[in-house]
């Protein structure tokens, strides 16, 4: 008896311990921020009584070069650093602090989003297209996270994969997007960066479009998976990988088709099927249509890289213009 005794009272210690510690760290005032006001302003707040300079970057600030503009924080006779925003238009931001010159992400705002290997903080202003970006009250899809076996690449990979609402308990088949990303990107980017769950929700809700499944690839074939989730573990993203755009990745891609055509309730048929990517992902999006001319009725390069890497000998990239004229020859339905 007195060893059980002992080990409950071990045991309660140890449950205890975290919670006083909690309870340490979330003493003081709690600070709110992003603060969205009702008439679109923001203010942010962050508490660094020691710090000599904080400013605010944000992506809806003018850029400077390629980097979002930034505005000095004004800090109060308590320490804490503030700064009100002019009104902003419905959209989803990004935004950091610079703490005496070193980034750093808003302590008090638990939302990121990953690019590439940057964590950035996001909030959403309402309204307008802003609201496809957010959770509304509308059926859900799904997201699954798959593992596919290539044969062309010889490895097993990891994709991403929404089902439209109602795929589990209906027996209907569906039209497929494969959907790119672009450099420095993986089968997370587009439903992290991109929003696309909750874009296709809505979307299909409103009636806007037919409801689909859509592929979400890694375009890295030295990747089996995104950073973390491979069997190479925890290492830092970077912008290009090895053998992004050697012409393996569209070559093999009939790997990810079927099985994808395998595994879902899907309409096989050419008039069914489209591809589409940002950056790279429109380079994939090119020369994967045109290397398979019969098989995809619907193809969209945005702000795509056109022209394959003349130190890169791969049959995918041979006779470039004579296989754009025989899939335009074959017909297509839509080439944006």
């Amino acid at each position: 008896m007195k060893k059980q005794l002992i080990i409950a009272l071990v045991f309660v210690s140890w449950l205890t311990f975290p919670s006083l510690a909690q309870q340490a760290l979330f003493g003081g005032t709690e600070i709110v921020s992003p603060e969205i006001h009702e008439n679109h302003t923001v203010t942010f707040n962050v508490n660094a009584p020691e710090a000599e300079e904080i400013e605010l970057s944000g992506d809806w600030m003018p850029a400077e070069g390629w980097v979002p503009g930034s505005v000095n924080m004004v800090k109060d006779d308590k320490g804490l650093w503030s700064h009100t925003t002019d009104v902003l238009a419905p959209e989803l931001y990004g935004y950091a602090y610079l703490i005496d010159g070193v980034r750093t992400n808003d302590p008090n705002n638990v939302f990121v989003s990953r690019d590439i290997s940057t964590n950035t903080n996001i909030l959403l202003i309402p309204g307008g297209q802003a609201d496809l970006y957010k959770v509304n009250d509308v059926p859900h899809g799904s997201v699954t996270r798959r593992w596919y076996g290539s044969p062309g690449l010889d490895m097993i990979r990891r994709i991403t994969i929404y089902t439209p609402p109602g795929y589990e308990s209906g027996r209907s088949s569906y039209p497929v997007l494969y959907l790119l990303h672009g450099a420095g990107g993986d089968e997370e980017a587009w439903i992290e960066l991109g929003r696309v769950s909750q874009i296709m929700d809505n979307l299909i809700a409103q009636g806007k479009v037919e409801p689909m499944i859509v592929v979400m690839p890694n375009g890295n074939v030295s990747q089996q998976a995104a950073p973390g989730e491979g069997i190479r573990g925890y290492y830092k993203p970077q912008f290009m990988e090895q053998r992004t755009m050697d012409g393996s990745y569209e070559g093999a891609f009939m790997d990810i088709v079927n099985f994808v055509e395998d595994s879902y309730r899907v309409k096989s048929k050419k008039s069914h099927r489209a591809v589409a990517g940002l950056s790279m992902g429109g380079f994939h999006s090119l020369h994967i249509s045109r290397y398979y001319p019969n098989t995809f009725d619907y193809v969209g390069l945005f702000s795509a890289a056109i022209l394959p890497n003349q130190n890169v000998s791969s049959e995918v990239y041979q006779d470039i213009d004579g296989t754009l004229l025989t899939q335009m020859e074959n017909g297509y339905e839509l080439y944006w």
